[in-house]
C-alpha cells in the first residue's frame, strides 16, 4: 500500500507531522499557523524517532556495512539507514485525534537491510504538548542470545540550529524550584551526559523558547549541539540533540513499550508543565510483566516473556548483579526496602549472603561502603526481606541508583526469583 508523503495533527496550538517515506518518524513540530519547524531533518539519522541497540557488535550479517560505521551494533532506526534508504510504513491512520504509524525499520549501518522487528507509534496533542507512545516488537532469527543491556534513546530528538542552548535540572533537590542547569552544548562524539533528576531537558533559542523533552522516570540524559550555534534550519547540518536513555535488555522476541512528551514553550513554561504532572520518582518495582528497566552484570535471566510474575536470574556465575535504572528519590523518603524473592541454591555453603548497595548524589560505581548485607533462605520459597536502610552508614541525600547481589556465586541450576523491590511492604499484598 502506498501512503501520502506526510501526515499532520493540529489542535490550534501546535502542529506535529510525520514523514511516511521515512518510517513515520516525527519530521515537523511547530506552533500552529507558523512555519517555524523545530525538527532537524538533515539526514535519516536525525528527526525525532525510535532507535534501539543490542548485540552483537559489530553487526554485519550480510557483509554490507557502511565503512563509516564498521563497528556499529544491531541498531534498527525508524527513519532509515545511513545509505539513505527510508523505512517502510506498514500501516497508518489519522483521525484528527490520534496519528498512528507502524513501520519496518532499517538497520542504520547496513546497506538496505530491514530490521527483523516492527516499530509502532501513537501521537496525540494536548495544549502545547505532543504525547508520543511507542512500541518495539522484535522477531529476530539471527541469534538466540541474550545480550547485555544497551543504552536506548527514548527518544532521539534532533532540533534546528537556532535552538542551541541546553537546559535541564541536574541537581540533588528535584521538584523544589531549585535553579536550572545550563549545560555545555558540546557535540559528537562526546555529547554531554547528565542526570536529569526532574526527567526533562530543553533546547532553546536566545529568547529561551524551544523544545522540551520529558520522559517520566528517566533521569539519564544525553544532549548537546553540533555545528555553528544559533543558525540553521530543518535541512542544515547544525543540530541540537536530546536523548533520555535507559539501559535495557532487548530480547530477540521482546515487546517493549514506552511514552514521552514534546513540549513547545519557554524554559519556564516547559518546567512548569512538568511540575504540574503527577509523576515523581519513587522506589517501587514489581516484575509482573517486564524487567522495570533493571539490567544485569555477570549474569542473565530466563528471557522474554516473563513467567510467573517474577524475574528468574541465573546464579551460575561469580558475583551476579542486578542493577536498577537511574532514579532520583530522597533517602529520607525510603528508610527501608522490601524485596520479595525466592532462592534456589543446591550448595549454599555460606554463599547465600545478599548485598544491596546504593549510589547517592550522582556518585558513580559500586562502593561497598554504601551497601548492606543479610542472608537469603535457600529453600525456593518466596519471602519478603525487610532491608533497614535508615540505619546504614552513608545512606543519605538523593538516591540515584541501586544494585543488588543475591550471592557471591552459585552452581548450575541455581537461581533467584524476584517478584519485586519496593519501599512499602503493602506493594506485595498479604
Amino acid at each position: 500500500m502506498a501512503f501520502a508523503a506526510e501526515s499532520f495533527l493540529d489542535n490550534g496550538m501546535i502542529r506535529v507531522g510525520v514523514d511516511l517515506a521515512e518510517g513515520g518518524s516525527i519530521t515537523w513540530l511547530s506552533v500552529s499557523g507558523t512555519t517555524n519547524n523545530v525538527v532537524n531533518n538533515h539526514d535519516l539519522g536525525r528527526q525525532i524517532q525510535q532507535s534501539y541497540y543490542a548485540g552483537p557488535r559489530p553487526y554485519n550479517p550480510f557483509n554490507c556495512v557502511n565503512p563509516q560505521w564498521s563497528n556499529w551494533p544491531w541498531n534498527p532506526i525508524q527513519s532509515g539507514d545511513s545509505y539513505g534508504h527510508g523505512s517502510t510504513v506498514l500501516a497508518h491512520y489519522n483521525d484528527a485525534r490520534t496519528l498512528y504509524v507502524k513501520c519496518r525499520p532499517m538497520q542504520w549501518a547496513l546497506d538496505n537491510v530491514p530490521g527483523q522487528c516492527t516499530f509502532e507509534s501513537w501521537i496525540s496533542l494536548t495544549g502545547q504538548v505532543a504525547v508520543v507512545s511507542n512500541r518495539l516488537v522484535n522477531a529476530r532469527t539471527d541469534t538466540a542470545r541474550q545480550f547485555q543491556a544497551a543504552n536506548q534513546e527514548l527518544p532521539a530528538a534532533y532540533t534546528v540550529g537556532t535552538l542551541c542552548r541546553l537546559f535541564s535540572y541536574a541537581g540533588w533537590e528535584p521538584f523544589t524550584g531549585a535553579p536550572l542547569t545550563n549545560l555545555p552544548a558540546q557535540g559528537p562524539p562526546h555529547w554531554t551526559y547528565w542526570r536529569a533528576t526532574e526527567s526533562w531537558a530543553a533546547l532553546v533559542d536566545t529568547n529561551d523558547w524551544g523544545l522540551g523533552v520529558y520522559h517520566p522516570g528517566v533521569t539519564a540524559f544525553l544532549g548537546g549541539f553540533h555545528g555553528e550555534p544559533g543558525r540553521g534550519g530543518p535541512r542544515d547540518d547544525q543540530t541540537g540533540y536530546i536523548a533520555p536513555f535507559q539501559e535495557e535488555v532487548l530480547d530477540t522476541n521482546i515487546v517493549y513499550s514506552w511514552s514521552y512528551h514534546l513540549i513547545l514553550g519557554t524554559v519556564r513554561q516547559i518546567r512548569d508543565w512538568v511540575y504540574a504532572q503527577p509523576y515523581r520518582p519513587g522506589c517501587n518495582w514489581r516484575f509482573a510483566t517486564d524487567r522495570q528497566h533493571w539490567s544485569y552484570l555477570n549474569t542473565t535471566d530466563s528471557g522474554w516473556p516473563l513467567r510467573g510474575k517474577r524475574l528468574r536470574v541465573s546464579l551460575n556465575c561469580t558475583n551476579p548483579l542486578m542493577c536498577s535504572p537511574p532514579t532520583a528519590f530522597a533517602a529520607a523518603a525510603v528508610p527501608r526496602l522490601y524485596i520479595r524473592a525466592a532462592l534456589r541454591m543446591s550448595h549454599p555453603n555460606g554463599r547465600n549472603v545478599a548485598q544491596l548497595g546504593w549510589q547517592t548524589n550522582g556518585a558513580c560505581g559500586f562502593d561497598l561502603a554504601r551497601s548492606t548485607r543479610w542472608p537469603l533462605l535457600p529453600d525456593r520459597r518466596f519471602h519478603i526481606y525487610e532491608v533497614d536502610l535508615a540505619g546504614c552508614t552513608n545512606y543519605a541525600g538523593l538516591v540515584t541508583r541501586l544494585w543488588f547481589s543475591p550471592c557471591r556465586s552459585g552452581d548450575p541450576g541455581d537461581y533467584l526469583d524476584v517478584a519485586g523491590i519496593a519501599s512499602s511492604r503493602n506493594t506485595f499484598g498479604r
